[in-house]
């Protein structure tokens, strides 16, 4: 039998994870464990599934380059093509959600022709046509939200014009696979020390890092009536809509992406993540109503499956 979840880790840690030299043991002092208890259990949640990583989160299409697409997949094909496309490297989420297009995934690369690249191989191996869906605007990324309450906190750090270079998109490309369990992490990247944690906390600052701690799996955790939720908006009213959305504790993630006609004619997305379906159609009712949604066309894409989730690769 596994070792059990402890929500004060799991949950506690998914932002403010110590940019110290040992981290696990400044946990430790906190929680009233010492470094080695909490490094295992660590250990034992990622072998278990319940995480994925300890990392930082970045802001998307910073360190290099993503996209979302989306395949209307025959069921009898599911499994097969979800297989395929969980099998490239750059994939890092792979989802069958309640919809005519079935299958959603995202793509990640060094570079935007790297991604569109990945995406053609796809659409010619399985011989599905692909909606690519790329971020035409952020309104809340992060993906850590409190597992006992559901409320997301809203980032307070600022964007600043602060660009990677190409030696930090190297050291952010290594972070973003995860830090490794050792009892200095920072250390054991392969660059100094010092310039690791100098380097993130200069990303905290500028935006380029939403957060950095513990990423879950949500779906281990009993969250498995998650929707994304998509909007049909007049193109001027997009953004203060987003926005409105955005300020919503029950979202999780809020962007624009573009409409694809004839087919795919939304261009708000957002996500909501609940133990109940019956609960997250009530969130996404109050929402709708509370921020002047309700008069728009809407679609609620439950997640089915997950294929894959993984950090992004930009290697």
């Amino acid at each position: 039998m596994g070792m059990r979840f402890d929500p004060q880790l799991a949950n506690a840690w998914q932002r403010d994870f110590p940019l110290l030299p040992r981290p696990f043991a400044a946990i430790g002092k906190q929680t009233g464990s010492d470094e080695s208890a909490v490094l295992d259990h660590f250990l034992n949640l990622q072998a278990q599934g319940v995480i994925d990583r300890i990392g930082p989160v970045f802001r998307p299409n910073t360190v290099g380059a993503s996209c979302l697409a989306a395949m209307a997949v025959p069921p009898s094909r599911l499994e097969e093509v979800a297989a395929h496309v969980s099998a490239y490297r750059g994939v890092n989420h792979n989802y069958e959600r309640e919809h005519r297009y079935n299958l959603w995934f995202v793509v990640t690369g060094r570079t935007e022709p790297e991604v569109q690249w990945t995406l053609s191989c796809i659409e010619y191996a399985m011989r599905l046509p692909l909606l690519r869906l790329p971020l035409l605007e952020e309104y809340h990324i992060d993906l850590g939200f409190d597992l006992q309450t559901g409320a997301a906190p809203r980032s307070i750090s600022s964007r600043s014009a602060l660009e990677l270079t190409e030696k930090d998109k190297a050291l952010a490309g290594r972070l973003a696979a995860g830090l490794p369990l050792l009892p200095e992490p920072y250390a054991a990247l392969g660059y100094p020390e010092a310039e690791v944690l100098d380097s993130l906390r200069r990303w905290l600052e500028a935006g380029i890092v939403r957060r950095i701690g513990a990423v879950v799996r949500h779906r281990r955790l009993g969250f498995e009536a998650n929707a994304m939720v998509v909007w049909d908006v007049p193109d001027r009213e997009v953004s203060a809509a987003g926005a409105r959305l955005a300020a919503d504790t029950a979202v999780t993630l809020c962007y624009r992406r573009p409409r694809v006609p004839p087919d795919w004619p939304f261009n708000l997305f957002c996500m909501v993540h609940g133990r109940e379906r019956s609960r997250t159609l009530g969130e996404v009712q109050r929402m709708s109503k509370a921020h002047g949604l309700e008069r728009f066309r809407r679609a609620v894409l439950f997640s089915r499956h997950c294929f894959a989730q993984r950090a992004a690769s930009y290697g």
